[in-house]
C-alpha cells in the first residue's frame, strides 16, 4: 500500500461546543470525550499553522484543488471575524494553481443575514442540519432546556433560498430515525428546496447496536430509506439524494459520493481546535480516544498523518475487509459500510457493518428495482421524460438526464451484445445468464462499457464473423467484477488477454488460454491476480482517477478502444498517469467554476477518458465515437482549459449521438450537404447538427471567460475573439438547420432549445474590434462561401 494517498478533504474545527443538545450527536453523546479537553474556539496560531501544512500538502502532491469544511461543534460559534480569518489564511496558502473548495456545515440555529454576507463574500457554501418536519426533528435536536430548533432552522434556510444567497446553499443533512414517517421527513426537506439531501444512518457499533423498534423486522433502516426512494423515484427524483446517487453509481462500477458506501480509499484528516490531527469524526462513536493520531499541525507533515496504520487501514479498499464482506455479491457497492460501523470490542474493525442486513437489503432492493425497470418492454415507457428532453435541447442535461440516457444505451448494448453473440449453448453464454442473475449491477458495469457496444457492433456489421471471442471476455469480466467463480477459455489477441474495465494479462505466445476466477482473484497460465494487490509488468489494469463528485476510467488497455477517428496513445507510464490525473483534476475544477450547467451531465455519463497520440504538428486533437457511449478520446493538451473545453465539446456529441438513437431529429432521407461555418467542406445535416449542438459548450465556455474578465483585463481579447466567432457561427448553423425544412417537430424543439441557450452569449460585450475581427476572418473563407448554399 502506498504511504502517502494524498488528502484532499480536510474537516477543521473551529470551535469545540454547541448550542444545541442533540442526543444523537457523535461529538458529546457517544464513546469518545476528548471534546471536553479541547479548546473551544481555534487559535490564530492553529488557523496558520493548518493552512500552512494544507498548502505544503498540496505543492507536494500537485492538488488540483483542497475541500476544506468547517466544523465543529457548532462553528458559527466561533463568530465572523474567526471565520473570516480561517478563509482568507486559506485562500492566501494555496498554491497557484490550487483551488479551495470551502464549505461549512452548521445547525443553522445562529445563521442570519450577517453570517450568509460574510460567506457570500468568502465563497463559502453553507449546508444545515435539519431531520424533517418540526416533529421529526424535534425527536433529537434541540436546545438543552428542551425548546425546539426547528423555526430558527427553518429561518435560516428561507435566508440562504433568497437570490442573493441561493448559491451558497450547498444542502441538507438528515440523520434517519425510523419513529419517523420517512415520507413527511422526505417531503418536509424537498420542500425547503435544497440542491442535496444526504441522509445518514445513526452512528452506533456492535458494541451499541442502532435502534430496531419492537415489530420493524430485521432490516428496519432499509425499509424506511426504501420507502423514501420509492416516493423520490416516483416523482422524477426531483432533487439529488447522495446514497441513492452512490448505490445507482456503484452498481454501475462507479465511485460513490459518500465514504459510507463504495471502497474509494479514505482522503479526509480532521484538524481539532487545538492543531491535533485525527481520523474521521465518526470514529467517535467506537471508544474513547478512536480517532486519534498522536499528531499534531505544529510538528507533523499531513504526510506523516497519511502513513498513520489507521489511515492506511480506511485506504485499504477491499483487502481491508472482513472475509465475510470479500465473499458479498455487493460488496463494491457497500464497500463494508461506514468504517466506525464495524467497531466491536475484542474484534477491532474486522467484521461488516452493524448495518449489513440493511445495506444488503437496501442495494439489492434498489438494484431489483433498477434492473425491472430495464426489463419492462420499451413501447410501455419513454425513456426520457418531457423535463429531460428540455434540458437536452438546451444543450444541458443534469445527472438525472444524463442517467436515463446512459440507462437507455446499456439497453440498447444488452440488445445488441445478445444479437452479436447468438447466445446457444456456450460456456460463455452459461456464464453470463449465471452473472445476470447473481449479480447484474456486475454485468451492467460491463455491457456500459463504452467499448462493449464497439465490439457488438463491429461483430454485428461482419455477419458474425469479425470477433467470436467476445462473449468470453465479457462474461469473464463480468464474473470476476461479480466475485463469481469461474473457469472459461479466452483469445489472448497480440500477446494480451483482455478484460473489458478490468484490465489485460501479458501472455505472449498463445492464441487462447483458460482463465479462473474467485472471490480472490485471477488465474491463468501460472499467473496471479489479486484484487487486493497493485498490477505489475504482466497484469495491466485500468486505471481510474478519483475527483469530487466524478470518477473515471483512463482506457488505455482496451483493444476496441481505437474506434476514434485518431490513433489512441499506447499504456501510459507513471509519469504520463501523474500528468494526467493533474491535469483533468484542474479540468474538473474549472468545468465546475466555469461550466456548472454542463459539469453535472459529464460526471453522471462520461465514465472513460481515451489518451490518443499526440496530433500532427502539436494540433489538439480529440473525438468521440458514436458506437462508444461514455467514452472520448482525447490527446493530453498542454493545459487545463483546453482540456476541459474539449471534454465539454466531446461530450456534448456524446450526449446528442445518444439521443439521436432514441428519436428522430431531423428526416432521414435529407441527402443534401450545408454550409457548417467552421469548416470549410459542406456536411450532412446530421453532422451540422451534431457540431451546432457542440458548439453550444464552446460558446458558453468562452462567454464565461469573458465574462470572468469583464473588461478589467487587457489579455483577454484572446477570448472576447473566441467568443464572438463561435456565436456566430453557432447562430448561422442554428439558423440552417432550422430553414433545411428537415427537422422533426422534436429536432425543432432542439433548434429552439439551441437557440435559447445560446441568447445570453450573444448579449456578452465583446467589443467592436472582436466582432470586425471574427467577421473579416469568416468572409476569408471563399470554400465556406462556396459550400453556404448547400450541394448534393
Amino acid at each position: 500500500m502506498s504511504a502517502t494517498v494524498p488528502f484532499s478533504q480536510f474537516v477543521l474545527k473551529v470551535h469545540s461546543r454547541c448550542d444545541l443538545a442533540c442526543d444523537h450527536c457523535y461529538v458529546y453523546e457517544h464513546a469518545d470525550t476528548s471534546w471536553s479537553r479541547k479548546a473551544r474556539a481555534v487559535s490564530d496560531e492553529v488557523l496558520e499553522r493548518t493552512a500552512g501544512r494544507i498548502a505544503e500538502h498540496a505543492r507536494t502532491h500537485r492538488l488540483p484543488a483542497v475541500h476544506v469544511v468547517l466544523h465543529g461543534g457548532e462553528p458559527l460559534l466561533a463568530g465572523p471575524d474567526r471565520l473570516r480569518r480561517a478563509a482568507g489564511l486559506l485562500r492566501a496558502a494555496l498554491p497557484a494553481g490550487c483551488a479551495l473548495d470551502l464549505r461549512i456545515h452548521t445547525n443553522g440555529v445562529l445563521l442570519d443575514r450577517r453570517f450568509c454576507e460574510l460567506f457570500a463574500e468568502q465563497d463559502i457554501r453553507v449546508g444545515v442540519s435539519l431531520d424533517g418536519d418540526r416533529l421529526a426533528n424535534d425527536r433529537h435536536r434541540r436546545f438543552a432546556d428542551g425548546r425546539s430548533s426547528h423555526a430558527k432552522v427553518l429561518a435560516a434556510l428561507a435566508l440562504l433560498r433568497e437570490p442573493e444567497f441561493r448559491h451558497l446553499y450547498a444542502g441538507l443533512l438528515c440523520t434517519v430515525d425510523v419513529a419517523n414517517d420517512p415520507v413527511a421527513v422526505y417531503e418536509a426537506l424537498v420542500a425547503e428546496q435544497p440542491p442535496r439531501i444526504d441522509f445518514l444512518l445513526p452512528h452506533a457499533t456492535w458494541d451499541h447496536p442502532p435502534a430496531r423498534p419492537e415489530g420493524a423486522g430485521p432490516t428496519p433502516y432499509a425499509d424506511w430509506l426504501l420507502a423514501v426512494h420509492r416516493h423520490w423515484t416516483e416523482r422524477g427524483r426531483p432533487v439529488p439524494v447522495r446514497i441513492f446517487d452512490s448505490v445507482h453509481r456503484t452498481l454501475r462500477g462507479r465511485s460513490s459520493l459518500t465514504e459510507s458506501l463504495g471502497l474509494d480509499p479514505a482522503d479526509l484528516v480532521v484538524v481539532e481546535t487545538d492543531g491535533t490531527l485525527e481520523q474521521a469524526d465518526s470514529l467517535k462513536t467506537a471508544y474513547d480516544g478512536a480517532p486519534a493520531t498522536g499528531f499534531d499541525v505544529f510538528a507533523h507533515s499531513l504526510d506523516e498523518v497519511a502513513r498513520h496504520p489507521g489511515m492506511l487501514e480506511r485506504q485499504s479498499g477491499l483487502a481491508g475487509l472482513a472475509a465475510r464482506c470479500r465473499a458479498c455479491p455487493v460488496v463494491r457497492s457497500c464497500g463494508g459500510g461506514l468504517y466506525a460501523h464495524r467497531y466491536r470490542t475484542g474484534g477491532g474493525f474486522d467484521q461488516p457493518s452493524v448495518y449489513c442486513g440493511d445495506l444488503l437489503k437496501l442495494i439489492t432492493t434498489i438494484r431489483d428495482r433498477v434492473s425491472a425497470r430495464a426489463a419492462a418492454p420499451a413501447e410501455q415507457r419513454q425513456p426520457l421524460t418531457d423535463r429531460h428532453l428540455d434540458e437536452l435541447a438546451h444543450g444541458l442535461g443534469g445527472a438525472d438526464a444524463v442517467t436515463a440516457l446512459g440507462q437507455a444505451q446499456l439497453e440498447l448494448s444488452r440488445r445488441l451484445v445478445t444479437a452479436a453473440g447468438a447466445p446457444g449453448n456456450s460456456a460463455a453464454w452459461q456464464l453470463l445468464t449465471t452473472v445476470d442473475r447473481a449479480a447484474p449491477g456486475a454485468l451492467d458495469a460491463v455491457l456500459a462499457h463504452p467499448y462493449t457496444r464497439t465490439w457488438a457492433g463491429r461483430h454485428l456489421a461482419r455477419d458474425g464473423h469479425g470477433d467470436p471471442g467476445g462473449p468470453a471476455e465479457l462474461a469473464a469480466a463480468a464474473a470476476a467484477r461479480g466475485r463469481i467463480g469461474f473457469e472459461l477459455v479466452l483469445p489472448v489477441r497480440a500477446g494480451w488477454l483482455h478484460l473489458p474495465t478490468l484490465g489485460r494479462l501479458r501472455l505472449d505466445g498463445r492464441t487462447e488460454a483458460v482463465l479462473r476466477g474467485d472471490a480472490d482473484g485471477l488465474s491463468c497460465a501460472g499467473h496471479t491476480v489479486r484484487w487486493d494487490r497493485p498490477g505489475d509488468h504482466l497484469w495491466q489494469p485500468v486505471r481510474r482517477v478519483a475527483l469530487p463528485g466524478w470518477t473515471l476510467a483512463l482506457e488505455d488497455t482496451d483493444p476496441r478502444r481505437d474506434s476514434h477517428q485518431w490513433p489512441a496513445a499506447d499504456r501510459l507510464s507513471d509519469a504520463e498517469l501523474l500528468d494526467w490525473t493533474g491535469a483533468l483534476g484542474e479540468a474538473w475544477e474549472l468545468l465546475g467554476r466555469d461550466l456548472p450547467g454542463y459539469a453535472a451531465g459529464i460526471a453522471a455519463g462520461l465514465g472513460t477518458v481515451t489518451p490518443l497520440a499526440p496530433g500532427p504538428d502539436g494540433r489538439d486533437v480529440s473525438a468521440a465515437a458514436r458506437q462508444a457511449y461514455g467514452a472520448v478520446g482525447i490527446a493530453r493538451p498542454t493545459t487545463a482549459p483546453v482540456l476541459a473545453l474539449l471534454l465539454a465539446h466531446e461530450f456534448q456529441h456524446v450526449k446528442l449521438g445518444a439521443v439521436l438513437d432514441l428519436y428522430d431529429l431531423h428526416d432521414q432521407a435529407d441527402d443534401r450537404l450545408y454550409h457548417a461555418p467552421w469548416r470549410p467542406d459542406p456536411r450532412p445535416l446530421e453532422g451540422l447538427l451534431q457540431g451546432t449542438y457542440a458548439h453550444l459548450a464552446v460558446v458558453a465556455y468562452w462567454a464565461g471567460r469573458v465574462r470572468a474578465h469583464d473588461g478589467l483585463r487587457g489579455d483577454d481579447a484572446a477570448a472576447r475573439l473566441q467568443l464572438a466567432t463561435w456565436r456566430a457561427h453557432t447562430a448561422d448553423a442554428i439558423g440552417t438547420l432550422e430553414r433545411s425544412g428537415s427537422l422533426t417537430p422534436l429536432g425543432l424543439r432542439f433548434a429552439a432549445g439551441m437557440r435559447a441557450a445560446l441568447a445570453p452569449a450573444l448579449e456578452v460585450p465583446v467589443g467592436a474590434a472582436a466582432e470586425r475581427a471574427a467577421r473579416q476572418a469568416a468572409a476569408a473563407d471563399p470554400a465556406a462561401r462556396r459550400a453556404a448554399a448547400g450541394r448534393r
